[in-house]
């Protein structure tokens, strides 16, 4: 069984999908993540399906969207919400039905009261918990100040959440390197969601005075729904100008630099164990953030490109050619389920319909390859009330469908940065018909509840929408 491949997936927190020196996008040095891309393929049109941590990290677990099993928003935050329940399908078990040892890291958000071994993973390190304790006995006096926009973190690297985390992993993959099965490893960090916390050796990278503004920094909001200039006031940033975000993405970008670090340290491991050749090394995050995009923080009430798409990086020696690059649309947490199975070799269930499709086709880099033609996301609120929007976002057209607000439609192929809202431009009306009716079709298909509401349908299919 040991020809089946090992599996180590590594999911960050709020990354934005241009914020690693592979995309040539910011000055952002990743060293180790971008030689993880240079010797796999990079994914570059990689699209989150809900830009929230719990929903996606929910759909994740069992491959469908969450609209169809109640986590609509974060479980920790706000009304009480549903949360996948340990009855619901796993990929994990299925691997573990394959004979995979399979261990889990860091950040969970899948329920609030059952971990990781309710949902088919033999080990669970909660690493969060175990450094929180750790940090406080070895440093009782320590103490934060600012608990938004964070700041340096005085800590020695090795005693960072992000190198302790690395540490553990380490730890774990030696463990499961032991067991004589093929293994899988997923590992969650914290990081880079805010507060950012670069050690100083990583924040003097950046200079705030050398930090590129934003393209959509120059948003003014105009024929955008209202909740998007109020989320400015909600965050109290409303009188931000660019010298005021510039420091904060300075450190975005340090602890995304000081995350390639402890990255490292990972994949040094894994080489040192002689597990590399026979892993499939997959890195992703749930969802991206705005760090000052259109003047705006965080993700909530929004589908702009910052939040809803992401990094992914695969890398399979033997398998995927070095310097492989793919432009195709793909979701990571709903593709990669079907995919995993596929490459374990596992038959996919019977009873479960996942809501994405096997990527292997796409790993050879061939353009004989029928693949989808846009992605969809979602949304249903979160600590400022709830807001429910759907998306859907094809090569030139991004359409968003707000239901109690006016629609957006973004021509990406001249808009890039998403500026101005065309909706209204009567020359439009055919592609919003259009995008309206695929949108439908798609939700309809993987059961979201929304468009199976009467006044909800005849807003997309008859209209009845600004």
């Amino acid at each position: 069984m040991k020809n089946q491949p090992n599996i180590l997936i590594i999911m960050v927190d709020q990354l934005r999908y241009d914020c690693l020196g592979f995309s040539s996008m910011a000055p952002v040095i990743t060293p180790h993540i971008d030689a993880l891309a240079s010797e796999g393929m990079w994914f570059n049109s990689a699209y989150n399906h809900i830009p929230v941590c719990g929903p996606a990290r929910q759909s994740f677990i069992c491959g469908q969207r969450p609209e169809t099993f109640g986590g609509l928003w974060n479980f920790s935050l706000g009304l009480k919400v549903s949360a996948l329940e340990p009855a619901a399908y796993s990929w994990a078990r299925s691997l573990q039905s394959a004979g995979y040892y399979n261990g889990y890291i860091g950040k969970w958000d899948v329920h609030p009261t059952y971990d990781p071994t309710f949902y088919g993973y033999y080990v669970y390190v909660n690493s969060e918990q175990i450094y929180q304790t750790w940090i406080t006995e070895r440093y009782p006096d320590l103490a934060y100040a600012n608990e938004l926009f964070g700041e340096i973190d005085p800590l020695p690297l090795a005693d960072t959440r992000t190198h302790q985390t690395a540490r553990m992993t380490s730890e774990l993959l030696q463990q499961l390197s032991r067991s004589g099965s093929p293994w899988h490893l997923r590992v969650n960090f914290k990081e880079p969601h805010l507060p950012c916390r670069p050690t100083a050796a990583f924040a003097n990278l950046y200079s705030a005075d050398s930090i590129p503004e934003w393209g959509s920094f120059v948003e003014t909001f105009a024929n955008k729904p209202y909740i998007q200039e109020q989320q400015l006031r909600n965050w109290h940033v409303a009188h931000y100008g660019w010298q005021d975000w510039a420091p904060i993405v300075a450190r975005y970008y340090a602890i995304i630099s000081q995350l390639d670090d402890a990255l490292g340290c990972i994949l040094k491991e894994l080489d040192t164990l002689g597990e590399s050749d026979n892993t499939i090394v997959i890195f992703t995050s749930d969802h991206g953030d705005m760090c000052g995009g259109h003047r705006m923080m965080d993700k909530h009430y929004i589908m702009y490109e910052d939040v809803v798409k992401v990094p992914l990086i695969m890398r399979w020696p033997g398998v995927i050619a070095p310097n492989s690059y793919c432009d195709e649309f793909v979701y990571p947490l709903l593709d990669l389920p079907p995919s995993l199975l596929e490459f374990s070799g596992s038959p996919l269930p019977t009873n479960h319909r996942f809501h994405g499709q096997s990527i292997q086709p796409l790993l050879k880099a061939t353009n004989e390859i029928t693949w989808r033609d846009e992605v969809v996301a979602t949304y249903n609120g979160q600590q400022f009330g709830l807001y429910t929007q759907r998306m859907i976002r094809t090569r030139d057209w991004k359409y968003v469908w707000n239901t109690t607000d006016v629609d957006e439609l973004y021509d990406m192929q001249r808009d890039p940065n998403e500026l101005h809202n065309v909706i209204s431009h009567p020359s439009n009306s055919h592609v919003v018909q259009e995008l309206r009716k695929r949108l439908y079709d798609i939700l309809y298909q993987d059961g979201d509840g929304l468009v199976q509401n009467q006044w909800m349908r005849d807003q997309l299919l008859l209209g009845r929408k600004k």
